[in-house]
């Protein structure tokens, strides 16, 4: 399957310091008409893999857009000359633009990644039931099952149907960390899979406020667990 991505960074006249929450709340509320930049149609939610994603890379501000997300953001990306996140307000005199069509789905060949921004994996029970395994194989298990349920979830949502079984493992190690003044589980590390995911699209929870951002790291490796697509059905998320 490909994918049409817009990518978007932002470079101002002094260092950017801010959050991808920060930088989400700015262009839901300046374009609050795109449904696409902050999933709310009128006071409800929309439950569906973000099309318009908001990262802070190295303290670059970044958006990226996939698909109708990337309409939108080739519509609007220079119509404004000023971003306030937070407190601070920033002049933007510079504007990085990437526009490709880019393969996403299974591979023929297992690739490494990297989370280049904290993955939320856990639910609150999944949070609860991650405490209470026994030791660190029964945790490796149960957070690679999650890691495939994301995987299946995303590719769903894209509309994408994932037609053989997927190969993957996980060396990550988890922290605590804060989403909205709660405490959270996050992971970090690498991953491997045979499926191909185009660099900092998000995966687990909150990714639109950019968490789970994954990024390709050069050279491919064999081997990985394998898991069916079909037997992932239910899996924790």
């Amino acid at each position: 399957m490909i994918l049409h991505t817009f990518t978007l960074t932002l470079g101002s006249t002094r260092p950017i310091h801010g959050s991808a929450h920060q930088l989400r709340g700015f262009f839901a509320t300046k374009f609050n008409e795109y449904t696409e930049l902050h999933q709310h149609n009128a006071d409800k939610f929309i439950y569906r893999y973000p099309v318009v994603q908001y990262k802070m890379i190295g303290n670059v501000p970044t958006v990226i857009g996939i698909n109708e997300g990337a309409e939108v953001l080739k519509q609007i990306f220079d119509e404004y000359q000023e971003i306030r996140l937070g407190e601070n307000t920033y002049q933007i005199v510079e504007r990085g633009i990437s526009v490709r069509d880019e393969e996403f789905g299974i591979s023929d060949k297992i690739r490494s990644y990297e989370f280049v921004t904290p993955w939320l994996a856990l639910n609150q029970d999944n949070y609860r039931k991650f405490y209470t395994l026994k030791n660190d194989a029964e945790r490796d298990e149960f957070v690679w099952k999650i890691l495939i349920g994301n995987l299946i979830s995303m590719a769903k949502s894209l509309g994408y149907d994932v037609p053989a079984q997927i190969k993957c493992d996980a060396q990550v190690r988890f922290r605590k960390d804060r989403l909205k003044d709660v405490s959270v589980m996050t992971f970090s590390g690498t991953f491997q899979a045979n499926f191909l995911i185009p660099d900092y699209l998000g995966l687990g929870k909150s990714v639109s406020r950019g968490f789970g951002a994954v990024r390709q790291i050069t050279g491919n490796t064999e081997g990985g667990r394998i898991c069916s697509s079909s037997s992932t059905r239910g899996a924790p998320t």
